[in-house]
């Protein structure tokens, strides 16, 4: 499976995670895209850096082929994927435990 496709996958999963499986619908929200971008900065910045040195390559048969700061535009996906998840989760964890504690609360 290409490097690619994984990326694509992933954040599709992302998505579907956090709209139909959570339901917290982050992707919908203006703090997320916020927030996103100021990880996309740092992501570029280490990209940067480890794709750059060569610290880390990549089969040019496995990637679409361009490139941002380095890295292959897929980076990207799987960043978003990351933190998608990442913040659905949390926000979701955080909803159950707030409702956990006024159903306790009663």
């Amino acid at each position: 499976m290409s490097y690619t496709l994984l990326a694509v996958i992933g954040a599709v999963a992302a998505v579907v995670l956090d709209w139909a499986v959570l339901r917290t619908r982050l992707v919908r929200r203006r703090v997320f895209w916020t927030t996103y971008a100021i990880v996309v900065f740092f992501q570029f910045v280490t990209n940067g850096l480890l794709t750059g040195l060569p610290i880390v390559s990549y089969n040019p048969e496995r990637i679409v082929g361009p490139r941002l700061v380095y890295a292959p535009v897929e980076d990207l996906l799987f960043g978003f994927a990351m933190i998608t998840m990442t913040l659905s989760l949390w926000v979701w964890a955080g909803r159950r435990a707030a409702t956990a504690k006024l159903r306790a609360s009663r």
